[in-house]
């Protein structure tokens, strides 16, 4: 067995492990110390059931560390009463653990690497080099976490917003070392869309899947960013596009709108596009009213303001632009573009160089970058 369909099989052993007497906590040490043992173990010939044998390990692991804490001894009587040869439930557990790792006593970083450890099955190594920190920070990050959650009951109902936007936290990391985060983000995703039955969780798992469609088209040689309107759409993957676009549609079908739903309709529009030039703008407007009815977002009124300068021409867009908050870091690159399409080139020129020196990411300040001098030299250019 492979490590991912074995990482498939965390959540369940975790609950067993709980019902059975176990802390949250210690239960996901015991776990992740018989997937390794596992992964040793298994490289010549798995057992016939490796979710029982995960579940004996893990469980004589959890024993061994509850007999060698004295004040832990009256649960140790408890749970060791439980029948030696008991069968393996076919509860799935993994929906409490969704909701438990996105507590609302965690901070969103601890959060999700907590349910990379426990619901993904990762190791905290890998979780610490996906996001380009020391492994013993990220084993510190995660033990405080499990210590914060402590007294939390199993079974209590979850926030599922929250568990939505910790996913889409995972899934906006990318990819990082030897783990993709992204995809492990979907593969997350399509577990709780089928375990909750939740439009917006398919909504959020129909998003992820078209923003994906994308990304090899996103950047170019060296890094270069490469933007939705010059993307070489030949390259979509329009299997994860028609997957994305069905599942869409059955959440919508539901008549229960939410913003992840919304944002998976602007998506769609863009994706159902042949070129950018036959983009439906006037209709992705519409989707950002809602999104904006939804969210209240200041993010979703800046790319409304994007999508009003594509459907009704830039000086609209200016003129929804001045309901943005120039704050945004955003504003300084949409107002450059808007402007430039005016034909203000000077001023273009100087808001892309502003944008360019307060992006966050080496690729966009050198998009931004090149967008400057590029007007720049358009505007020095005398008419042919």
């Amino acid at each position: 067995m492979t490590e991912a369909p074995l990482r498939e099989l965390v959540p369940a052993v975790i609950g067993v492990l709980v019902r059975r007497g176990a802390d949250f906590a210690s239960a996901e040490d015991a776990v992740q110390e018989a997937l390794i043992k596992a992964l040793d173990a298994w490289r010549e010939e798995q057992p016939r059931d490796p979710k029982a044998w995960l579940i004996s390990v893990a469980w004589r692991r959890f024993l061994d560390a509850a007999r060698a804490d004295k004040t832990r001894r009256e649960r140790e009587l408890t749970v060791e009463a439980a029948p030696a040869g008991e069968l393996v439930p076919a509860e799935d557990d993994t929906l409490r653990l969704h909701f438990l790792c996105a507590h609302p006593a965690l901070a969103p970083g601890s959060a999700v690497a907590l349910t990379l450890r426990a619901v993904g099955g990762l190791t905290t190594k890998q979780i610490a080099t996906a996001y380009l920190v020391p492994e013993a920070t990220m084993a510190q990050r995660i033990s405080r976490a499990k210590r914060r959650i402590a007294g939390a009951r199993f079974d209590s109902p979850g926030d599922l917003a929250t568990v939505l936007r910790v996913l889409y936290l995972v899934f906006n990391e990318g990819y990082g070392g030897d783990v993709d985060l992204a995809a492990e983000a979907i593969r997350l995703a399509r577990q709780l869309a089928g375990l909750s039955g939740e439009p917006e969780a398919a909504g959020l798992l129909a998003l992820m899947l078209l923003h994906h469609a994308r990304r090899s088209s996103r950047t170019g040689r060296g890094g270069k960013l490469v933007p939705l309107a010059e993307q070489d759409r030949s390259c979509w993957d329009t299997g994860l596009i028609a997957e994305g676009v069905t599942i869409l549609q059955t959440a919508l079908s539901a008549d229960r709108l939410g913003e992840y739903q919304a944002q998976a309709a602007i998506a769609a529009l863009h994706a159902d596009a042949p070129t950018a030039a036959e983009t439906d703008w006037v209709q992705i407007v519409e989707w950002y009213d809602e999104l904006l009815r939804l969210t209240g977002s200041p993010i979703v009124r800046l790319n409304r303001a994007v999508a009003v300068g594509e459907a009704d021409g830039p000086r609209a867009g200016l003129a929804a632009l001045a309901d943005v908050d120039p704050a945004l870091p955003r504003y300084p690159a949409v107002s450059a573009y808007l402007h430039e399409r005016t034909g203000d080139l000077g001023l273009a020129a100087e808001l892309y160089a502003e944008a360019a020196r307060s992006a966050t990411s080496l690729a966009e300040r050198d998009h931004l970058t090149r967008q400057a001098a590029r007007v720049r030299q358009e505007r020095n250019v005398p008419p042919g």
